[in-house]
């Protein structure tokens, strides 16, 4: 039976799966804790990959190749970088790129991967189905907005930083994921998704990230999930 795949880097976002998850079962492939289950009588399996693009890209194939696999939802916290979006919001990933990838060397623009393109977008049909449903919600306290995802290996602090990837990508938001494990399923042909929590906003200095925002996002984007595979 296909499966629906999960993918989290964060304990706080494996935790706030597995409370809406039934018929749980461990399954331990090359020292990744794999479970499955159901999701509204859907099933599906769910990996916490570990942050960064190497973990996350490593955890979507061994899900794909383990796995029967319909379509992967990455899940996670985000960094803003549009102003017109705060901690707690939402956004899902319409296209995603990687905004560290440079080969402008070559002649290609910022964030261009050889045999990808400068974006990936986002399976149509998916994204389609879940704008439908949010219209269709009640009103709320936050916002859940379709928007671009922009990925790098880097915990974007700086306020110029933020800016900068704002304006040469048009971006609303920022993580450290949602492209790699995106780029994957692209070259593996498989349907992504990605529902992205705000739980920082570059400020300049250190970060500094409370439990209480990474656990507020992953409930949200947990329940909106649900509510999407109901």
């Amino acid at each position: 039976m296909n499966e629906i795949g999960i993918i989290v880097s964060k304990e706080e976002e494996r935790e706030a799966i597995v409370n809406i998850m039934t018929e749980v079962k461990v399954e331990q492939v090359y020292n990744l804790r794999f479970l499955t289950g159901k999701i509204r009588g859907k099933p599906c399996v769910l990996v916490k990959s570990g942050v960064g693009k190497v973990n996350a890209t490593r955890g979507v194939q061994i899900m794909i190749d383990k796995f029967h696999i319909n379509y992967i939802v990455n899940i996670g916290s985000s960094i803003s970088v549009n102003a017109m979006l705060n901690i707690g919001d939402i956004v899902i990933a319409k296209q995603v790129i990687q905004h560290d990838f440079d080969i402008t060397a070559f002649g290609h623009s910022k964030g261009y991967i050889t045999g990808v393109g400068d974006k990936i977008t986002c399976n149509r049909e998916l994204v389609n189905e879940i704008e439908q449903m949010i219209q269709a919600m009640p009103e709320r306290s936050y916002q859940i907005r379709i928007g671009t995802v922009a990925t790098g290996d880097i915990f974007c602090t700086e306020p110029w930083m933020k800016d900068k990837i704002r304006a040469k990508f048009d971006a609303d938001v920022v993580d450290m994921e949602c492209a790699a494990i995106a780029q994957v399923c692209y070259l593996d042909n498989i349907p992504f998704l990605g529902i992205k929590g705000i739980t920082y906003i570059p400020k300049g200095g250190k970060a500094s990230i409370s439990d209480e925002n990474i656990k507020l996002t992953a409930k949200r984007c947990a329940n909106l999930l649900k509510e999407f595979l109901d």
